[in-house]
Order: structure tokens, then sequence, then C-alpha cells
């Protein structure tokens, strides 16, 4: 049998979709994955699809823009939204993940399928296609120098993650269970502030003193909204933090009875609650300074940290008019991009455009039309946002229900509104036939 072959650049989650979707259908596979040879600043674990900002893959529900996300994914052969459903813990609504589990998982699901070769080195030049380049906003340097010859240019700014710590070293006399307005279970652990609390944090955290940033002017660095540091969001205002991150809306103290001034979230990064994540706390400062500064949240005076706040820089293509919606390049349509790098923001989004990366590059070898889903799907949207954007200042979008088009009838109800819309995409497609 004479199969396609196809290389697939990068194993993190957009690599690892578009690798499995091209070998599910028949073709082989030779995926390319630097890392244990050599890591970005931002990687530590040798596995395929590495989470590193959080353990969590947003919103479950399906009357949510990223549970939407998920539901188109799963009815196109979703590789890790099956692994991420068999390694859930704890998160309210949201569908979050132990970390470790889900990328072991997806790392046996490709290393073990007999039509991916996986090649564990670094590729420094651009091979010729059929490629699917998923190297992410960390690309290493000499291929990130390739690619930008060939697209002609890149959008560069900087990303930040969040730190841990461990559950044992938390104060839970301050602490108390609960989500949001009781919705599903208690899966949040908040750490509730009084006015003088947090007006002490903000001016800590304004005065801590920050990490150098190298290889780029630190005097103006370009910020990703999504992913902003904390003490980047608290010099916009005193209340920026409390009105976003830190917001106690929702949240009774059950201490006091009372809502809180202000609230720090932790989330949990593993099935055992061994580890949380401070929700919302992307940050820059030094690790000493996190430390200190952080500690003067309640209940993490004595903290552990198991990981401290990061910050690294990101490399975008400016992809409206260098890719086309099925994410080929326009100017040779065997060389198809996916992933973070292609503009689209956030895990899951990365891991879809892989999925129609790989889907339509084996679509076009097999002389086939390729997959562009309706704009009313919100695969769709994101596709024809990273190709189509018309503004001037292309930033990464994540899945939102703005990017769909409206409704033809009012819906007033904004949870109704938000299930039409998902009801209707998931109508407006054979998903069956799109598989195939």
């Amino acid at each position: 049998m004479n199969r396609p072959e196809v290389k697939v650049l990068g194993a993190g989650l957009a690599g690892c979709e578009a690798a499995w979707q091209l070998a599910q259908r028949g073709a082989k596979v030779r995926l390319y994955e630097m890392k244990p040879e050599k890591f970005s600043p931002a990687h530590k674990s040798a596995g395929f699809a590495e989470l590193i900002c959080s353990n969590s893959l947003k919103a479950a529900r399906l009357d949510s823009a990223a549970g939407l996300l998920k539901e188109e994914m799963r009815r196109l052969g979703s590789l890790l939204v099956d692994c991420a459903e068999k390694c859930r813990v704890p998160a309210g609504g949201a569908l979050a993940v132990d970390r470790d589990e889900f990328s072991r998982l997806a790392t046996e699901a490709i290393e073990g399928h007999p039509l991916i070769e996986v090649c564990r080195e670094e590729v420094s030049a651009l091979p010729e296609g059929p490629v699917v380049i998923c190297t992410g906003p960390l690309t290493s340097g000499g291929l990130a120098g390739e690619i930008e010859k060939l697209c002609g240019g890149s959008l560069s700014f900087f990303d930040a993650a969040a730190p841990i710590v461990t559950a044992e070293s938390l104060d839970m006399d301050k602490c108390f269970a609960a989500s949001r307005y009781d919705k599903g279970e208690a899966d949040y652990l908040n750490c509730p502030m009084d006015k003088a609390e947090y007006d002490a944090f903000i001016e800590a955290l304004l005065a801590a003193e920050r990490a150098p940033v190298h290889d780029f002017d630190v005097r103006d660095p370009k910020v990703y909204e999504g992913c902003m540091p904390v003490e980047v969001l608290a010099g916009r205002g005193h209340d920026a933090l409390r009105f976003g991150p830190m917001k106690p809306v929702g949240l009774r103290d059950p201490r006091t009875g009372h809502r809180p001034w202000a609230v720090v979230q932790l989330r949990t990064e593993n099935r055992e609650n061994t580890l949380y994540n401070l929700v919302g706390f992307q940050t820059n400062l030094k690790f000493g300074e996190q430390k200190r500064v952080f500690g003067m949240i309640p209940g993490l005076e004595k903290a552990e940290f198991v990981r401290y706040g990061v910050m690294h820089r990101n490399t975008f293509l400016r992809s409206p008019g260098l890719l086309a919606a099925d994410f080929s390049l326009v100017k040779n349509p065997l060389v198809f991009f996916a992933g973070q790098i292609t503009g689209v923001e956030g895990y899951m989004e990365s891991a879809a455009s892989g999925i129609l990366a790989g889907l339509n590059i084996l679509r076009r070898l097999r002389g086939q039309d390729t997959l562009v889903l309706p704009e009313t799907t919100m695969m769709g949207a994101l596709s024809r946002y990273v190709s189509g954007y018309e503004g001037k200042d292309f930033q990464p979008m994540g899945a939102n229900f703005g990017v769909l088009p409206p409704l033809p009838e009012k819906i007033r109800d904004k949870r109704q509104r938000y299930m039409a819309l998902a009801q209707r995409a998931l109508l407006a497609v054979d998903w069956d036939s799109a598989r195939e």
C-alpha cells in the first residue's frame, strides 16, 4: 500500500493532534520533537502535550465557548479531549487535568501508534513539504529564523505562568473551599482578604522586583492580555485585581458570613489534591519576591512553592494573508501550520488547529478538497479569524462566542443564547463525513 508520508514538527498539543489525525487515517508520520535533547525556557518535561501555564482546559459545559470547542473536537476524533477526560481533576465547571498524567497518556498514544515514527531531535532547517509546523510560540532560534524568512516576519510578545504550591503547606484555618455562586462542587480553595490586607498586598506587589527578561527591551514589553503578569495588571489601577482574578463575587467567607473584599483562588493541579495553582497569578517577579509577596496572601504565609511563576517570549505569525482558513501556507499549499504559532490562544484552541491541519494536509495529498468548517462553528470561526482578520493589530484569539455570527433571533437570556449558538454549531456540520 502506497501510504502518504508527512512530517510533523513539534509534539505539543497541536503536533500530537496533527500526527494522530494523520496516522488514524492511514498516513505515515515522522514526528520531530527536540525534548529532551533541548528544552525551551518554559518546558520542563520530556513528555508530549506538556501543559505550561495552567492545568485547566477551561469550561466543560456545552453552553460555553470552550465547551463547544471541545465537543467539536470530540466529534472530529480528538486524541487530547479523550486523554483529558481520563485524567480530569475537580475544578467546578471546568475541565482540569492532572498535567503529568495528561502528558503521559498523550505520549503513550503517540509513541504506541504503528504509523508514527518519533524523532527526538531538534530541527533547525525547514524540511520540504508535506509538513505540518507545530513548533509553538517558543520555537527554537534556528527554526524560528527559517520560519520568519518563509513568512516574512512574526509578532512577538511576552507570556507568563503562575506558581504552584503544596496543599500541606497551606493554612486551612484561613482558606475555605467553594466555587463561585456554589456552581458544581467546592473545587477551589479561596484565600479571602479584607480591605487593609488587599491594600498592603497591592502596595508590596507593585514595589516587588521583577526578573530580567533577556534579549528584549524590558522597558516596553508587549504583554498578551490573556496571560498577563499579575504585577502588570495591578499597575493598571489599585482595584484592577479586585475586579479581575481576585474578584470576590459569588463567594461568602464562612468565618464572617460576608463577601470578602478580595479573594485569591487556588485550583488543584492533580487528582491527589496535593498541589494547587494560584489562579490568574501569572508573574515575572523574582523567585524570592514571589515567596515574600504571595506569602502575604492569607493562608499562604508558609506556602511551599514547587514551581515559581516564569515569564518567557512568545512568537506568533502574522497569519492573516499568510495562512488560508485550512491552516495551509498560501504560497506553499503543502506547508501547514498549527498551534499557538498561528495566533490561536489556549490549549484546546491549539489542539483544534492541529486536528484541522492534520486532516487537511492529508486531504490535499489525496486530491480532495480541504475541510473549512462553517463560521457558525467555533473551530471554523477561529480558523477564519486567524486567516482573515482585517484589523491593524492582530492578536491571538481564544474560543469565545463573540467570534460567531449572531443568531437571527434575539435571545435575552445569556445562557439560553449561548446554548442556541452551540446547538446551531453542532447542527451545521455532518461530523461523520468531516472525519473521513
